[in-house]
């Protein structure tokens, strides 16, 4: 079967890209081209962006009650093709099966969450707020909205985006990966069976040269990313020359503190999963492990666990992590293992010799564990995006909470403890984003906010949640005064007694 050929998305229907420049998409187990995807033209990033400019003088003006149950019907599409989705998720990302129908469900819930439109995009009122004056908020669309979405959650990210954008009035241009974008856009024509109109949601593809068009575009009046703190950065600054709002986040290095009075044996399952899950490729995944005082006896269990951890390919439901996206992606892992030897830290468990019957090609790299971790090690530096745990060891509470508000990164953090009152001072002194208490990743549910802090945000407001709402709108504040017309009889006597 010769590999799909992935479409553009433009004014409500598939295109194809007349770029001479086309890359392959591979299946990272079998190495096999499953599809092509075009780096589209700077004339169809226009296009597509004009087909959604266009489309928003319209789409504003539809019933919030309309677009309300656009998107129950998109959610009851998405639920019903959940297998559909979490199969080209797998064969392209190559994460496991049931871990790809996760990434649905999680998607699904912002969805779900973008169906109460109907009372998410109140405004404010207070009446009489001066003699005879009232005072009211409208919450109106910005107009053309844009994403820039990473390869780790083909589903998932983009509904981060647009389903809310689209909600609350703006019409959409997305960029997914490039790596694994069948399941987005099977996605996106999801979304239009639902009966989101021509020009509200285009899809273009491409790499740097489509992301910066993306940036300086001054008909895009707000951008959302989701990716690298490098390429974070940089869209980030282009788009605040461009004058448009952007909402960026971006790199992590989350920490899973272990206190000696935690649940022994579901804190050890909890952090091998956040650390192996989608073979380290998580944005949130626990990639350090803090054990704090006895708990530092755990170190035997943990890597016991982590051995018991069956890699394979993502078809195979029993298979606990699958191959890495690319051969590339594989390769930085390994060199990252050898700079975590060469630097001093202690190899305890080692994937880098991992092999998969019957899948001599697949980007594979066993569960690797990595002891006696100190801040100035590369394994500790970096998002190694691999499954790579690295184990540092402190006396204290506090001095755990000090290495993580050292790091640069404030994506997400947990902590596993019986203790109450250890749990609320961490969560008070931590300087993260997201903070999971005995939840080894804690991503919030949809109807609260995506954030984080430091180096792994820019921007105010995240995705998902209030906050969501607020970035696409713009407040508009009314004050208003009404006098009775002169000359003009309405039968009303506005004469008001007290007595």
């Amino acid at each position: 079967m010769s590999p799909r050929k992935i479409s553009l998305y433009i004014d409500g229907q598939a295109v194809t890209s007349q770029s001479p420049d086309w890359r392959d998409v591979v299946n990272p187990a079998t190495q096999e081209v499953v599809a092509r995807v075009p780096f589209c033209t700077a004339e169809e990033v226009e296009r597509a962006i004009a087909s959604a400019k266009r489309a928003f003088a319209s789409w504003r003006e539809v019933p919030l009650g309309k677009r309300m149950r656009i998107m129950l019907s998109f959610q009851a599409l998405i639920r019903a093709h959940t297998q559909e989705l979490a199969a080209l998720i797998t064969e392209e990302h190559g994460k496991t099966l049931p871990d790809a129908e996760g990434e649905v469900g999680r998607g699904l819930e912002v969805v779900e969450h973008a169906c109460s439109i109907t009372s998410l995009q109140l405004g404010e009122l207070a009446p009489n707020a001066a003699s005879g004056v009232d005072v009211y908020t409208l919450n109106q669309p910005l107009g053309v909205g844009a994403g820039i979405t990473a390869f780790n959650f083909p589903i998932m990210l983009p509904c981060f985006m647009f389903p809310l954008a689209i909600a609350t009035g703006n019409t959409f241009v997305l960029k997914p990966s490039e790596q694994d974008p069948s399941a987005t856009m099977r996605l996106v024509e999801l979304a239009h069976e639902a009966g989101i109109p021509p020009g509200v949601l285009n899809v273009v593809h491409g790499g740097p040269e489509v992301a910066n068009q993306l940036a300086d575009h001054q008909d895009i009046k707000a951008l959302s990313f989701i990716g690298s703190s490098h390429v974070g950065a940089l869209l980030y600054a282009r788009a605040a020359n461009a004058g448009k709002r952007m909402q960026a986040m971006m790199g992590a290095k989350n920490h899973c503190v272990v206190m000696p009075d935690a649940n022994r044996s579901q804190a050890i399952d909890s952090l091998l999963g956040s650390a192996f899950g989608a073979a380290g490729q998580r944005c949130m995944a626990n990639s350090v492990v803090v054990l704090v005082g006895e708990a530092r006896g755990w170190l035997d269990d943990i890597v016991a666990g982590a051995k018991k951890m069956r890699v394979g390919p993502g078809t195979q439901r029993d298979a606990d992590l699958g191959p890495l996206v690319s051969p590339q992606a594989r390769d930085r892992v390994l060199r990252l293992i050898d700079a975590g030897e060469r630097e001093g830290a202690e190899l305890l468990l080692d994937g880098r010799a991992c092999s998969v019957e019957d899948y001599p090609e697949g980007n594979f790299v066993g569960p690797t564990i990595f002891a006696s971790v100190t801040p100035d090690m590369s394994v500790y530096r970096e998002e190694i995006f691999g499954p790579v745990l690295c184990v540092a060891s402190v006396e204290t509470l506090d001095e755990a909470i000090a290495l993580i508000n050292a790091n640069p990164n404030g994506n997400g953090t947990s902590i596993f403890t019986s203790s109450g009152w250890v749990a609320r001072r961490f969560e008070q002194e931590i300087d993260v984003g997201q903070v999971g208490i005995n939840v080894p990743i804690p991503v919030p549910v949809a109807y609260f906010s995506f954030t984080g802090s430091r180096a792994s945000k820019l921007g105010d407001l995240g995705p998902n949640g209030k906050q969501a709402i607020a970035f696409w709108t713009q407040t508009k504040t009314v004050t208003a005064r009404w006098f009775e017309p002169e000359n003009v009889s309405y039968g009303i006597n506005s004469t008001i007694s007290l007595s």
